[in-house]
């Protein structure tokens, strides 16, 4: 007889059934007990980021009997910050992280790969790689909270890791990008989900980016420590949009995605280029960023410090003031940067997003002399556009945007959602068009590729260290719900 068919397949559990597993109620105090340490450590490693940071471009120059860094300046440190750097990349468990041309996603940091990813970021971003500290901050906050679980535990459980690695990074970044909300949106997008997977990742990274938020504050207060986090102290102050503004805004947008995925292209070769030999190439590549940033120091006699480093300072004193920039240092802020910045993405260590954010801001403020436009429409379309572009996350793009312009967003807020979806379709689709071979790196699944966001692709074994990434079947993917155990 024909075997007898089977019967139908069981439904998926639903959200009560979720939250009431086992697991989960012990995976939400874990996840708010994480935040804490994981807060701690990153708050002291952006401190000492930020102080490596003032002494190299600000302190030792002075002491060297210079007002400001020479445009030389920028030649020397990044030659030591690619020797540094070179054995930690080719010696050390973990390689220094993940290639940030990759975007933020990629397999869970192990808490043994956790020192090279700090020592990585620690000898390439103070010394002037046109990098942000998302990434490293990201990987050392999933290592830290896989801490708390054995191996086994992830084993058994396959949501559990990937859970606990999203909280630790959310607490991680909770106030690096200005707001702890920006940090679980970010991973919410990511994630990719829906329904009853939606929140049970939503609760454990809101909780661990409320506690992350709470310690970063607090310490910054006692302590009276800077964090160097993305924020703009001073903004224009912008109308309510025109069609003027949309009409300038929707190419502007269509440019500033077509510059960053030229720069991602770039990294892709840079990756290529360092995959072998890669010791002596990876110093190579960090001189190559420095005479970038000397080149912008010495073609508009400003400081180099605006073209190095990851850009939020200087994205600070352009929202401050952006009519006291000239178009043609912004237009090489733009290809100086966004030169060094192509190149460093494939082979030093650090994140994407904060310098795409800048060259977003400079290529708006720039464009502000249009008519009908201005440099504060310009402004807010670029800082939307920009992180759109990079990191294939609209709805992020525009809650960081708006977070940035503070009591300014409100009525910029329509031209910050257009922009951002502008830049995300072209960036994806021009994409499609450059992207090179698989040898320079290919999609590992939904979101990945260049600038891909946070949770791109999963790999070793399958699992996924990003915001939201997951273990599963399908790459990128979390599996399909279940009771967490």
């Amino acid at each position: 007889m024909p075997a007898q068919a089977a019967g139908p397949a069981a439904p998926p559990p639903g959200l009560r059934e979720l939250l009431r597993s086992p697991g989960y109620g012990r995976l939400l105090l874990v996840s708010a007990l994480v935040g804490v340490p994981v807060s701690l450590a990153a708050f002291g490693f952006v401190g000492l980021e930020h102080e490596l940071q003032h002494w190299v471009w600000e302190s030792l120059p002075r002491k060297l009997d210079h007002a400001r860094a020479p445009w030389w300046w920028p030649l020397p440190a990044l030659a030591l910050a690619g020797l540094l750097l070179a054995p930690i990349v080719t010696r050390m468990p973990g390689r220094g992280g993940h290639t940030p041309v990759l975007g933020l996603g990629g397999p869970p940091t192990l808490p043994v790969e956790v020192p090279s990813v700090v020592l990585a970021a620690l000898a390439a971003l103070p010394l002037g790689a046109v990098l942000g500290p998302e990434a490293p901050l990201m990987a050392l906050g999933s290592g830290l909270a896989l801490l708390t679980v054995s191996a086994a535990k992830r084993a058994a459980s396959p949501l559990l890791g990937p859970m606990l690695g999203a909280a630790g990074s959310t607490a991680a970044i909770a106030t690096i990008f200005g707001s702890p909300l920006v940090a679980a949106v970010m991973m919410i997008e990511a994630a990719g989900l829906g329904g009853a997977q939606l929140t049970m990742l939503l609760l454990p990274c809101l909780l661990a980016s409320g506690v992350g938020a709470l310690v970063f504050t607090g310490f910054g207060h006692w302590t009276g420590l800077s964090i160097g986090a993305l924020s703009l102290p001073s903004v224009p102050r912008a109308g309510l949009p025109d069609a003027g503004d949309f009409l300038w805004g929707v190419p502007l947008a269509v440019v500033i995605a077509v510059v960053l995925v030229a720069g991602q292209t770039l990294g892709h070769r840079s990756a290529a280029f360092t995959a072998h030999r890669t010791a002596v190439r990876t110093v190579l590549c960090a001189v190559l960023v420095g005479g970038c940033v000397a080149g912008y120091a010495l073609v508009t006699g400003r400081s180099p410090e605006e073209a190095a480093l990851s850009g939020q300072a200087t994205l600070g004193q352009l929202a401050a003031d952006p009519h006291g920039w000239p178009v043609g240092a912004l237009l090489a802020l733009v290809l100086f940067k966004g030169l060094g910045w192509g190149v460093a993405l494939g082979s030093l260590r650090g994140g994407p997003i904060f310098p795409a954010v800048l060259l977003g801001a400079a290529l708006g403020v720039a464009a502000g002399g249009l008519p009908g436009l201005g440099v504060e429409a310009g402004l807010a379309a670029g800082l939307a556009a920009g992180s759109s572009a990079v990191t294939r996350l609209p709805v992020t793009s525009t809650v960081l945007a708006a977070a940035l312009l503070g009591d300014q967003a409100t009525d910029s807020m329509p031209l910050l959602i257009v922009a951002a979806v502008v830049a995300f379709l072209t960036a994806t689709f021009v994409h499609r068009v450059a992207a090179p071979g698989p040898d320079a790196g290919s999609d590992a699944g939904p979101g990945a590729g260049p600038g891909a966001g946070p949770g791109a692709g999963a790999g070793r074994g399958g699992r996924a260290r990003g915001p939201g990434a997951g273990a599963g079947p399908e790459p990128g993917r979390p599996a399909p719900a279940g009771p967490v155990q």
